[in-house]
């Protein structure tokens, strides 16, 4: 019998773009897609409401969050690590 293994969670990286909730960062997530009919190069943005238990996550900074349980209404996902943290502090 094959060992049970837990279900692969997505993952995003993306820019913080708001701390200002309690526990919660607002991250946008931008890709760049190919337009159907135009065939142009577009970029497309997301915004995601993560979980940040600690508040180690500040405004600028990139990060990576991955999918988890519904927190709240809006909060499906959960801050995994802080990729690269910003030179200005702004609150």
């Amino acid at each position: 019998m094959a060992e049970a293994t837990k279900p692969n969670k997505q993952e995003k990286v993306g820019e913080v773009t708001s701390t200002k909730m309690a526990k919660t960062i607002v991250v946008e997530v931008t890709r760049r897609v190919q337009h159907p009919q135009y065939r142009r190069i577009v970029k497309h943005r997301k915004k995601f409401y993560a979980h940040d238990e600690e508040g180690k996550a500040k405004t600028g900074d990139v990060v990576r969050i991955v999918e988890s349980r519904p927190l709240s209404k809006l909060k499906r996902w959960s801050l995994a690590e802080v990729i690269r943290t910003t030179k200005i502090a702004s609150e």
